[in-house]
């Protein structure tokens, strides 16, 4: 189980970096780790595993959604059996919540991205899929919550080199800000998304193994996204799934649906220290 953390104790004195894996299923992580193809995730990740759990939603705009309510993916050991574990770490507060605790920053705000802005953070939004993209009302939705949003079709799925540009990205613009400046920065990592077909040399449509190849190409950029944030201040980071992918098991295929390998997505969050020497 991932370790708890009291996030309202460290409001103003951490940034926060929230990472989503756009597609990323919970069984491929954990292969790839015990692969030995994610390095960098291993040196993160409490215990240095992936803990599984249950995504509020099957697709990325209603998981977001949740996600900036404070609705991160839930354990999947009942809330009733360990109710410790469901303790939240963010919300935007409303009367009745059971999984809201003294340790979890409640914001009184429609969202998070808003009530980290309340209180003196920087929001900055790197988009990856289209949801996230700004070309139509819908895709604005979600990057208008912050107070910088960037994507391009290098950020997007469909570029091979979109985790270095979106590590470019993410990094010039935490680069940009001024170095006692909290920030909130997400990523919407694109790569795991389809078509993840483009990782791996030969493959000529998406599989388990694609995607392990996609996410290897992430973690490869990861060390230098967290130097950086770790070099402004001691991090709050949040690393998850928001939906998996069927690749044909029981006949489905995609997501938007109710199948076990869509429903369950890694999970992990750290408090990782200051490093020193920021911009």
């Amino acid at each position: 189980m991932t370790p708890g953390i009291d996030a309202r104790a460290l409001l103003g004195s951490h940034d926060i970096m929230f990472i989503t894996i756009d597609t990323l299923r919970h069984d491929v992580a954990a292969d790839a780790l015990r692969a030995g193809m994610t390095p960098a995730l291993a040196a993160i990740l409490p215990g240095g595993a992936w803990e599984k759990r249950h995504s509020p939603s099957s697709f990325t705009y209603a998981a977001h959604q949740a996600f900036f309510a404070g609705f991160l993916p839930t354990p999947v050991t009942p809330v009733r059996q360990d109710p410790a574990a469901h303790e939240r770490l963010f919300a935007a507060r409303f009367a009745g919540s059971e999984t809201t605790s003294a340790r979890t920053l409640a914001f009184d705000a429609p969202d998070i991205v808003t009530g980290f802005a309340m209180n003196g953070y920087h929001t900055i939004c790197i988009g990856g899929t289209g949801f996230f993209n700004k070309q139509t009302p819908l895709g604005s939705v979600l990057p208008g919550l912050f107070s910088e949003s960037w994507w391009d079709e290098s950020l997007g799925v469909a570029d091979p080199a979109s985790p270095a540009n979106q590590a470019d990205r993410a990094i010039a613009s935490m680069a940009a800000r001024p170095a006692g400046e909290r920030l909130f920065t997400f990523v919407n990592v694109a790569a795991c998304h389809q078509p993840n077909c483009i990782y791996l040399p030969g493959a000529t449509h998406d599989t388990p193994a694609s995607q392990a190849a996609a996410l290897a190409a992430f973690d490869r950029e990861l060390p230098r996204l967290l130097a950086t944030a770790q070099a402004r201040a001691p991090v709050l980071l949040v690393i998850c799934s928001d939906h998996g992918e069927a690749y044909g098991e029981d006949g489905y295929h995609g997501h938007r649906l109710g199948h076990a390998v869509v429903w369950d997505v890694p999970y992990a969050q750290a408090v990782l220290p200051f490093r020193g020497g920021g911009a």
